[in-house]
């Protein structure tokens, strides 16, 4: 394995630092996402990596694209126990269809005992439900990663619209890096990268629901309205906690 990397540093600090963001974004400024993603992929340039995904609406382009270079990428998805039973099909579709290295993460059963007996937070604290079964268990998982691959696009929503390519974690402590492939494609270049390699779309798209998350706490979108717009309706709340809204870009 080539273990050449772009980015000095000791290997007693961070993985990864602002600087080294910055620097990653500069070096594939320009260049197509899938000829920046081999790059990186197959010079190990991010060191240990993982994708996370949530096997929603669009999540078989990153899965594919990725599958494309190294099928054996770990890919951790969130077994929250409320997914909608779509998505869990939909999942292991993809899984048989990409040959993936799927790892089902799950949360924690003595936290949801002490703190969520009844499975009903979601209802009355939904920060407290994504934390005990999505932000706990994926920041448990990913902890022997350097990097980790997401599926976000700036046109999703607002909180998204500035993000880089590469940025550092600033949940991990210790510096894992970001990496964001989609950030700057559309809505139509994820139709059409769908429809030139036949991957199958999640059967919750064609009933409006253009970004899917758990059951309780995902509604379908009316014309218009943003594509995040059925995600926690109703409540002050844009993301689950995985990734904060308001992350300062390193371009």
């Amino acid at each position: 394995m080539n273990e050449t990397r772009p980015i000095d540093r000791l290997d007693t600090g961070p993985r990864f630092t602002d600087h080294d963001a910055v620097r990653l974004n500069r070096m594939f400024r320009g260049s197509e996402t899938e000829e920046w993603l081999r790059a990186v992929i197959e010079g190990n340039l991010v060191g240990d990596m993982a994708i996370v995904s949530s096997f929603g609406a669009e999540s078989a382009v990153l899965l594919h694209l990725v599958s494309e270079i190294d099928h054996s990428i770990p890919v951790l998805f969130l077994e929250t126990g409320k997914h909608f039973p779509e998505t869990l099909a939909y999942r292991d579709e993809l899984t048989d269809l990409l040959g993936l290295n799927r790892v089902d993460v799950y949360p924690d059963l003595a936290d949801l005992q002490s703190r969520d007996e009844t499975g009903l937070r979601w209802s009355y604290d939904p920060d407290g439900c994504c934390e005990l079964r999505k932000v706990r268990p994926l920041e448990k998982a990913l902890a022997r990663f350097d990097a980790s691959l997401t599926g976000r696009k700036a046109f999703q929503s607002s909180t998204r619209a500035n993000l880089p390519r590469f940025e550092v974690d600033t949940s991990d402590a210790q510096g894992r890096l970001k990496v964001n492939p989609l950030i700057d494609w559309k809505a139509e270049d994820i139709a059409a990268y769908m429809s030139v390699h036949e991957l199958p779309r999640h059967p919750l798209v064609e009933r409006g629901f253009p970004s899917i998350g758990c059951s309780p706490c995902t509604r379908a979108v009316a014309p218009g309205e943003d594509p995040r717009a059925g995600r926690w309706s109703g409540w002050d709340k844009v993301e689950c906690g995985i990734h904060k809204p308001g992350e300062e870009p390193f371009l």
